[in-house]
């Protein structure tokens, strides 16, 4: 066993398959190449059949009995039309319906009602979930430190403050700058949480120079005074640790009043500023920052003796006044500067640090919006601007043959520009101001497609003139008019005449139904 365990270490058994698998792969390749090249050399070898063991019921009956050659009379056989089918009949007749099969058909109806529940009322299946709820316990928080009426009136005095110090600043340096104080930022030096205080003695320290005293002591029949031990405590097995506690950020105060710094101690009235109760555990209010020493602190409690309340009284009208004595005077010291011309008088007010309203916003953009689209919709054809029917197909026929033997004149050259330059606007105002044209009256070839005028533009594109370019055009089609009215004697037509000729050309015009046009 043990030279068996040691043959195994060297893998040899793992060789010794991978040669096997080798073999049999070389084998099976030089049989399929075999087979290949006598495809190819036109010889077909019958597939070999691999030998059962048994009987195969696939192509023998076991117990077979042929009936005898020759004809047998059948009227004696009897016919059982009910009789089943063999040649259609299934494991899964014989058997029926598995238990699995079934199970697996009623998983299937659930889902689809559920789905069906669930698209139809939701609500109605949440209330029907027989899940157990999962219940949160409650949220247990501390009570907060701070009050919310302290919070408010910590945010109004700072408010005030800003107030008044913005106010005060807006002309420059002023004497009114030493009557402010800036509560904004507090110092990072008294508002960052102190240092744990090192302890002042090591316990075990002091324990294991006493241990060592102890041992080196010399035989007591010398006499004398005994080893020298520092005080240590035997209350217990082990020594006394001494507790040290973080100092607490909270109770103190960064700016504190000129009063309660100078009663914080004990004075011969007898009163004293309150701090912490360690007896109650109660927690003293958030002290109001106050560096001018203008507010009175609700803590400050003094004697309840009338003596001790006249003396309180009297040190702070001293104080007040010592504050008053120590004001700078007054200077009446103003200039006024008058800008020299209106313009800046009239110059707008710098709006960098203001938001505008979005109305405001909304409204300028539209108004932008409309100018642009009335500045655009002059640049367009009298048709147009005007909302005239136009025409819903282009009369490519005005323009004159482009292969032509006889040449123009160039009169007749000027109109063939004018032709052009009218069906080009035309293509331009079907693609970007098409007609409106009812649904009833659209039929199949009535509207030339979209794509057509695209490409007739393409070819002719079209030009746009700037506002001071159509101004002078039309400045030249005024006097052109005024030349033909009066070379024609039209200068003073009335409307009577224009509409007898308008009528006479109308009539001239006739519509074929049959030929659309």
């Amino acid at each position: 066993e043990a030279r068996a365990r040691l043959a195994n270490t060297q893998g040899k058994k793992a060789k010794w398959k991978a040669r096997e698998e080798q073999l049999k792969e070389a084998h099976r390749l030089a049989a399929v190449q075999k087979l290949r090249e006598l495809r190819a050399a036109g010889i077909e070898l019958a597939p070999r059949e691999k030998k059962k063991r048994g009987l195969d019921h696939n192509a023998e009956i076991p117990f077979e009995k042929l009936p005898q050659p020759g004809f047998h009379d059948t009227s004696n056989e009897i016919f059982d039309q009910a009789a089943p089918d063999f040649s259609r009949l299934r494991l899964q007749h014989l058997d029926g319906e598995l238990r699995t099969e079934k199970e697996e058909r009623e998983r299937r109806k659930d889902k689809q009602k559920l789905k069906q529940w669930k698209e139809n009322d939701i609500p109605m299946v949440v209330l029907q979930n027989q899940e157990p709820a999962k219940k949160r316990r409650k949220l247990v928080l501390p009570e907060p430190r701070i009050s919310d009426q302290e919070l408010q009136q910590v945010v109004k005095l700072g408010r005030a403050s800003e107030a008044a110090r913005e106010v005060s600043t807006e002309g420059g340096h002023q004497p009114s700058d030493t009557l402010l104080a800036d509560y904004s930022l507090t110092p990072a030096g008294d508002t960052q949480t102190p240092r744990t205080p090192a302890l002042t003695t090591d316990r075990i320290l002091q324990e294991a120079h006493n241990m060592m005293a102890l041992t080196r002591v010399d035989t007591p029949l010398k006499g004398g005074l005994n080893t020298h031990l520092q005080s240590s405590n035997f209350s217990g097995m082990t020594p006394q640790r001494e507790i040290v506690t973080t100092p607490n950020t909270v109770h103190t105060t960064p700016f504190r009043s000129q009063h309660s710094d100078a009663l914080h101690a004990p004075a011969g009235g007898g009163f004293h500023t309150p701090n912490l109760d360690g007896n109650s555990g109660a927690v003293a209010p958030t002290p109001i920052c106050d560096k001018l020493s203008i507010n009175r602190e609700e803590g400050a409690v003094v004697g309840h003796t009338p003596q001790t309340m006249h003396i309180y009284q009297r040190q702070l009208k001293e104080q007040l006044l010592s504050g008053l004595n120590s004001l700078p005077a007054p200077r009446n010291d103003y200039e006024i500067v008058v800008p020299d011309s209106e313009e800046e008088i009239k110059a707008p007010v710098d709006t960098v640090n203001s938001v505008e309203d979005q109305a405001d916003v909304d409204t300028r953009y539209l108004a932008e919006l409309k100018a642009k689209c009335e500045l655009e919709m002059q640049s367009r054809s009298q048709p147009v601007q005007r909302d005239l029917p136009r025409p819903v197909e282009v009369n490519m026929a005005v323009l004159c043959p482009p292969h032509t033997d006889t040449p123009l004149t160039e009169l007749q050259k000027a109109d063939e520009l004018i032709k052009t330059e009218m069906i080009t606007m035309l293509h331009y105002d079907a693609v970007y101001s098409p007609p409106i044209i009812p649904a009833e009256t659209k039929k199949r070839g009535q509207v030339r497609s979209q794509a057509q005028h695209l490409v007739y533009l393409e070819q002719h594109p079209y030009e746009t003139y700037s506002q001071d370019q159509l101004a002078q055009a039309n400045t030249v089609l005024q006097q052109e008019m005024k030349v033909v009215k009066q070379g024609m004697g039209h200068e003073d037509l009335s409307l009577e005449s224009y509409t007898q000729v308008w009528e006479e050309c109308l009539a001239r015009i006739l519509f074929l139904t049959s030929q659309n046009r």
